[in-house]
This record gives structure tokens, sequence and C-alpha cells, in this order.
């Protein structure tokens, strides 16, 4: 009878032994890094063409806000710029007027200068168009300061339309990654503000496997290393999946209550992350098992 019992348990510990070999290493979830869109303008969604459940590409357009109001004063500064540039070009036709007039009293100066050195014109004619030349200067440099005060209104309002032209391209959303979309939180015609939360989305083609491990498995693995993900197939079986580790956390900290027993909590573990390509099989909260070596 002892004998029997001895080789029962030693059955008991082989089976046990063969068990805990098929046990995985890590087991945890899938994560994607989810990714809010916004909205960048006031206004009305005139267009969506935004669906839960759609893949999207990055660049695409999504949506549009009303964009009334800002082309109208797109349009207004538009004339004004041109009305300012009008009269940019009338005061440079000043310019060149007065330049010509004091051309002309500068040959007359020298036709002054040769009559003196001959005795046949007088000290006071010379001064009359030194004096005339002197206020053609004041004139010249009194339009050009004219000038630049009208140069610096053109630039406030090339500042004015380069902002109308930024806020009327925010009233475009345009998606920013690939992905499919998780959440949509408007409809058309909804009124929008800046900053309201438009849709969720997240990029599928790669999902990441956030597992726990203790301490004593930490120098078994390093960044880069290829592993074993295994996820449900059935009741019974397993899909085996190639996984890359990502990121090892450098902090250690208490097992997560929601995936571990009450006598587990106390104990110090290490979150890692694991790469896993898409093959369409998964999701969003799937649990998956990590085995480091076949």
């Amino acid at each position: 009878m002892k004998n029997i019992i001895t080789i029962s348990v030693f059955i008991f510990l082989i089976v046990s032994c063969n068990g805990n070999g098929n046990l995985s290493d890590a087991y945890g979830n899938f994560e994607a890094t989810e990714i809010i869109v916004s909205s960048e303008a006031n206004g009305s969604i005139i267009s969506l063409n935004l669906e839960n459940g759609q893949s999207l590409k990055a660049g695409q357009l999504v949506a549009t806000v009303d964009t009334v109001a800002l082309y109208l004063k797109e349009k207004q500064l538009k004339a004004m710029k041109n009305e300012i540039a009008m009269n940019t070009h009338d005061v440079l036709s000043q310019i060149d007027v007065l330049k010509e007039q004091k051309n002309v009293l500068l040959i007359e100066k020298k036709r002054v200068e040769s009559l003196i050195a001959d005795s046949a014109a007088t000290g006071k004619q010379y001064d009359d168009i030194i004096g005339k030349i002197g206020v053609l200067d004041k004139q010249i440099e009194g339009v050009r300061i004219k000038n630049k005060t009208v140069l610096s209104k053109l630039d406030a309002l090339n500042v004015q339309i380069e902002q109308v032209e930024y806020e009327l391209s925010k009233c475009k959303i345009i998606n920013p990654i690939n992905g499919v979309v998780l959440q949509k939180y408007v409809e058309p015609h909804e009124l929008v503000m800046r900053g309201k939360a438009l849709y969720k989305i997240a990029n599928m083609d790669e999902l990441e496997l956030k597992a726990y491990i203790d301490g004593t498995q930490l120098p078994a693995i390093k960044i880069g290393q290829k592993v074993k993900v295994l996820i449900d197939k059935n009741a019974e079986e397993n899909t085996a999946l190639e996984g890359t580790i990502d990121w090892i956390s450098s902090n250690a900290e208490f097992t997560p209550k929601i995936i571990q027993t009450k006598e587990e909590r106390v104990k110090l573990v290490y979150a890692i992350k694991i790469v896993v390509k898409n093959d369409g099989s998964l999701k969003i909260g799937m649990p998956g098992e990590v085995k480091f070596s076949n």
C-alpha cells in the first residue's frame, strides 16, 4: 500500500512539472496608442465623412467646419491690401518726380558753378540753387517716411491675411495617422468649439501586449528580443504570433489588482511591452500570453 502511494505521488509530480512547463512566462492585455482628434476651429460641421470602425489614411479629409465668416474676412483684408498697395504706388511716383526735379537742379548747379568761375554769375544764384536742392531732399525724405508708414500698414495686413488663411486651414479636419476609428463623438451640423473632441483613432497594424514579470525574469529578457505571443484560438487551443520586446519598465510596481489574485497583489513586478503585428485577429483589451523561449 505504501509503495502504491509513493508511485502515485511520483506520477503526480511528473504531471505537475510537465504542466508547469507549458505555462507562459507572462500574461497581459493588448493595447494601442489611441489619439483623440479635436476641432481647431469654431463653427458648424458642414461635412463629416466618419463612422465607427472606419479605416482612415493619414492626410485624409474627414470633416469641414463652416468657413463663411473667415472667407468674408479674408476678402475684406485683401481689398484693403489692394487699396494700400495703390497708395504705395502713388507715393513712389511722387519720389520719382522729386528726384527728377533734383536732377534738373544739379545740372543747373554745375552750370552756375562754371559761370561763377568765369565771373558771370553771382553767389546768390548759387545759394538759391543749393537751397532748392535742400528743400527737395527734405521733401523726398518726407515722402519716404510716408511710404514706410504705408508699407508698415501693408505688412500688418499681410500678417492678418496669413492668420485668416491659417484659421481657414484649421477648418479642414485632416486625419493624422493611418488607423481605425474607435469612437465618433459628433454628427453633421453640430456646433463645435476649438478643442472639442471629434473622434478617437488608433493604428491597429501593430498592437502592444502589456504584461508583467517578476524580478527573477528580468535577466532573461532584453529590448529587441523576439518572443512568442499566444492568443486564444478556441477554448482549448492557442494561436502563436511573433512579438518583439519594445519596452521594459525600470521601476518595480505592485501587481495590478485586476489580473492577479489577492495573495499575489503584494508582489513587486515590472511592466513590459511587446509589439505584435496585427493579422486582423488582435483587438484592444484582448488577453495574451508570452513565452520568452520556444
